[in-house]
């Protein structure tokens, strides 16, 4: 991949060199940074940029229910928080009401705090090291 924009190299790189569980964090993430762009054009009446916002973010989601392993127990309860998200963000989007992309952005937030301290609680085990993520 050639490009001249260091950024996108770095974000190439790290996607590829990543593990299954930072590309997790990667996800929760974006899907976060999705959450509150969408919320911050409904503030700024720019419907267009709330809606694409919108759907990227339930984009992730449809990702993350897709590659959910739900031969745990744990994951029916995931499977229906990622189902109550998604539909969050499709009626913040069609209501244009901010209270539920926070609504869904609390969910999301409280996934990616638990899935940092899972991913740092292995590393610890594997390694014998604290990184913060």
């Amino acid at each position: 991949m050639a490009t001249n924009n260091p950024y996108a190299t770095y974000q190439h790189n790290s996607v590829n060199t990543s593990t299954p569980g930072e590309l997790t964090l990667m996800l929760y993430n974006g899907c976060l940074k999705f959450i509150h762009q969408a919320k911050n054009s409904l503030e700024n009446n720019n419907f267009q940029e709330m809606n694409l916002s919108s759907q990227k973010a339930q984009a992730i989601i449809s990702e993350l229910m897709l590659t959910l392993d739900t031969s745990y127990p744990v994951s029916q309860n995931m499977l229906s928080l990622y189902e109550f998200v998604n539909s969050r963000l499709i009626d913040g989007n069609i209501k244009k009401d901010g209270t539920m992309f926070e609504d869904a952005s609390a969910i999301i937030t409280d996934f990616r705090d638990t899935w940092k301290q899972v991913i740092q609680i292995n590393r610890q085990k594997q390694y014998g090291e604290v990184n913060e993520i």
